[in-house]
Parts: structure tokens; C-alpha cells; sequence
């Protein structure tokens, strides 16, 4: 998954470029970044730092990580606010050394997790975040001829896309679809509040409050 972003990181923007979509995208930016206002936000799998650059001008800090630093490249040059850190991060690996984040967000990552691996990262990423901290995860929804086709799946249950890149290479990518029905199962496993899940025609989010085990609800 590294190499395939690496080798992506100078066409990647190209899937925000779709016409369709154009419509949910613009929908999303006003609706994301009132919900990070004030916050120091931790942006997991920042890629090419789209999204960065919505969070950043009302947040008070975001710290974004990214396993490519082929994509931190061009994050860089895209982001260069002050109260804005790009690293070199493990999306598995989030807590040890840092400080409680009070919001996350992690865009277009939940998808490539492995079925099997996806409570261990969100078991991980809540350890990174203060109590009553807001999380949001946005990703794709499949729709027939917008998303690329599934070539195959696993006996874990993941499905697979196949991708090419301009220079003619074609790339394995593990790319899930979770339903909203599964997201909440999830989230019910851990320490969560007030989850709600949005669906747009080719997107959905799902954000909620790491709960206080102090027992304190957070509005």
C-alpha cells in the first residue's frame, strides 16, 4: 500500500477531479471543518494534505501523518500554515510519545484497513485522543460505474481493486466498503459516544466521541 501512494503521490489528486462528484465534494468541505474548530486535530493518512488545508485554517493545530513521504511532498507545498506539522507516521502506531489529541480525522484511510485489523487501529487511534474527543472518519462509497470495480476478495472477507497509474503500472489496492451497520458494531465495541453516520451519493463519514471513562458525557 506505501509503495502504490508513493509511486501515486504526483497523479493522486486526479480522484477528486471526477465530475460526478464534484457536487458531494463541495458539500463536504463546508460541513468538515466547523466540526474541528478549535481543536487540536491528529489527521491520520493525510496524503497529498486535500483535506489538510480545509482543517487548517480553524483548527488550533493539526498534526498530519502520512506513511509516503512522497505524498508529505506535496502536502507541504499545498499546506504551509504555522499551527500545521507534517510527519512520517504509522497509522497503527499512533500513541506512544504524543500528547492527547481532542479531535482526529482520518480521510479516505478506514477503507484500506483490513477487516481484520480494523478495531486494533481504532483501538489505537482513540489511546492517541483526550476524552470527549471528536473523531471523524470520511471515505468512498461503492457505486457502479464512478468506483473501480472489485477483482477480488480475500478469505477475511476484504475486497480488491486493481489500479493503474500513468506510467502503466497496475497496483493491488485493498480498498472495503463498510456499511453503516458495521461502523456502529464497531463503535460499539469500544469506549464511544453520540456515533452518527452521514451518507452523501459517493461518500460517507462516521464520527463520534471517545467516550470519559471518568463517566462525564460530552455534548
Amino acid at each position: 500500500m506505501q509503495s502504490y501512494y508513493a509511486a501515486r503521490a504526483a497523479e493522486y489528486d486526479r480522484i477528486y477531479q471526477k465530475p460526478e462528484r464534484q457536487a458531494d465534494l463541495r458539500r463536504i468541505e463546508q460541513w468538515l471543518p466547523p466540526l474541528l474548530s478549535g481543536a487540536t486535530v491528529l489527521e491520520v493518512a493525510c496524503g497529498t494534505g486535500y483535506w489538510t488545508r480545509f482543517i487548517a485554517p480553524v483548527a488550533s493545530a493539526v498534526v498530519a501523518i502520512d506513511s509516503a513521504p512522497e505524498t508529505l511532498q506535496v502536502a507541504r507545498q499545498r499546506v504551509s500554515a504555522s499551527n500545521v506539522l507534517f510527519e512520517v507516521g504509522d497509522a497503527y502506531r499512533l500513541a506512544g510519545g504524543r500528547r492527547s489529541f481532542d479531535a482526529a480525522f482520518a480521510g479516505f484511510w478506514f477503507s484500506h484497513v483490513p477487516l481484520e485489523r480494523q478495531r486494533e487501529f481504532l483501538a489505537g487511534l482513540d489511546a492517541a485522543l483526550a476524552p470527549g474527543a471528536r473523531v471523524v472518519l470520511l471515505d468512498n462509497l461503492f457505486v457502479e460505474g464512478s468506483s473501480s470495480a472489485i477483482a477480488e476478495q480475500d478469505g477475511n472477507g476484504n475486497t480488491y481493486q486493481v489500479r493503474s497509474l500513468s506510467d502503466g503500472s497496475t497496483h493491488r489496492v485493498l480498498k472495503n466498503f463498510p456499511g453503516e451497520a458495521r461502523l456502529h458494531a464497531l463503535a460499539a465495541e469500544g469506549l464511544v459516544e453520540h456515533a452518527a453516520y452521514h451518507r452523501w451519493q459517493y461518500y460517507w463519514a462516521f464520527e463520534y466521541r471517545v467516550a470519559d471513562p471518568c463517566g462525564e458525557r460530552q455534548p
